[in-house]
């Protein structure tokens, strides 16, 4: 018996078009705030079939469990710190979502070449 979710491999471009879903589709799903929803079903979905596109779709979906963490956390220091973390988080989150942003577009096109990438400050939580 094949493990679940098995099937034909991927061609090169199938794969390349998956590995750019993975990374560019947490911008549609982060408008629920479900950013990781994207890469996680493409794990699941594909990580039988497509080395290329589990080690892409792992990628995204690490990075972006590690921005719900961070977010976790400046929440909770602007709870602790009664609004006056704030003045300091604020500024943060600015610079961290252009951040985040330029980092997945060059996921994205690293994926459309049919090259790795890692996510820099990146807690590897799945594997």
């Amino acid at each position: 018996m094949s493990a679940p979710g098995t099937g034909a491999p991927l061609s090169a471009s199938e794969e390349r078009t998956w590995g750019m879903v993975a990374h560019v589709g947490v911008l549609v799903a982060a408008w629920f705030a479900m950013g990781f929803l994207c890469p996680l079903v493409i794990w699941l979905v594909y990580r039988y079939r497509s080395e290329f596109v589990r080690r892409h779709a792992l990628e995204s979906l690490n990075f972006q469990l590690s921005l719900l963490i961070y977010t976790a956390v400046a929440v909770v220091l602007i709870l602790i710190t009664f609004g006056l973390g704030v003045l300091i988080i604020i500024p943060l989150v600015l610079i961290g979502a252009v951040a985040a942003l330029v980092v997945i577009v060059m996921a994205t096109m690293a994926a459309s070449s049919g090259r790795e990438y890692r996510y820099p400050l990146t807690i590897r939580l799945v594997r």
